[in-house]
This record gives structure tokens, sequence and C-alpha cells, in this order.
């Protein structure tokens, strides 16, 4: 299974145009979306494109592909418009032999990690920011940076995972790095 992943879009219409596009042209198979779907949240500034009932009507259109989690923006009122799951604070994949515990990050992340063993991954977004590090009893911490509203100078970025590799790449297609288990 070949999955985009994608996180904090933060209601910008031209990054989940973008994530739409990716998610064709990469070949994927679902699209997980890592929270804050639809809000800036008071912390962020406007995203440029900002037009959360497009972002609304762009992604319902593909509720069949989507996986999705909740982010710290995202509320009820959010799950009334949407056509498609946003309200667990995680899930659990078991990708190829990989288990991988998905979230926001706002709850869980590595200084308040979720219950692991040894190996398995924590993926989330949350702080906007692109990082691949081992953390705890040899497990990694995956965060596929902001499709819209990036920090620390880095790119707008979402993620792929296939056949035990996970990619990160600038909206424009560039590789970041890569991380194979």
């Amino acid at each position: 299974m070949k999955i985009l992943i994608a996180s904090d879009i933060h209601g910008d219409l031209d990054s989940a145009k973008k994530i739409i596009d990716l998610f064709e042209s990469e070949g994927c198979d679902k699209l997980l979306l890592l929270g804050d779907i639809l809000y800036h949240g008071p912390r962020n500034d406007l995203p440029n494109t900002y037009a959360p009932k497009e972002v609304i009507e762009l992604l319902n259109s593909r509720k069949d592909i989507i996986l999705a989690v909740r982010g710290n923006c995202d509320t009820e009122v959010d799950q009334m418009v949407l056509s498609f799951p946003i309200l667990a604070d995680y899930c659990y994949l078991s990708l190829d032999g990989l288990s991988v515990f998905a979230t926001h990050g706002h709850h869980h992340n590595t200084e308040t990690p979720p219950p692991l063993i040894k190996g398995e991954i924590l993926l989330h977004g949350h702080t906007h920011v692109l990082t691949c590090d081992e953390f705890g009893n040899g497990n990694f911490y995956l965060n596929p940076g902001s499709a819209a509203l990036p920090k620390n100078g880095n790119p707008r970025s979402y993620m792929v995972y296939e056949n035990r590799c996970f990619t990160v790449k600038t909206l424009e297609g560039e590789i970041i790095f890569e991380k194979k288990f």
C-alpha cells in the first residue's frame, strides 16, 4: 500500500489542491491527514489561500481515500461538515510489518509518548517541522512537516510511505529525506 501523509493544511486551498494532485501523481492508495485540516488557530498566520469551505468540498469529494486523526484545531463542528471521520486522537497502522502510531502530536509526542514497544514508529504533525529521529526504546519519530504553514525555515512538505520506506518531499516534489526500515 502506498500512502500520502500530510499534516497541518489549516484551510489553505492551494496546499490542499497540491496534496490531492500529488496523491494522484504519486499513485497513492490512501491519504492520511494528521490533523489541523480546516482552521489556522490563534498561533498561526492566516494561510495565503485560506478557504476552508473550498477545502471541505475538495476533501469530501475524495472521502473514500482519506484517513484522518484529530488535530488541536479540529472540532466537532468540523466533523459536521466533513464526510470522513476526523475525531479520533490516533490510529494504529500495521504497514508491511511496521507498527505506526499516527496522531496529531499535541497529546502524544516524544515528550509525552504513547505506550510503544521497541521498534514502533510515532508519526505526527503539529510542530510544522520536518523530523526523523530515534527516541525512547529504539523507537522512531517521523513528522512530515506542514503542507501550508511550515516553521523553522522548513519548506511546505508531505510524506509518502511505500515498502517500509518513508520519504519526505517538498510540495514541488524534491526529496528532503528518506527513512527505510
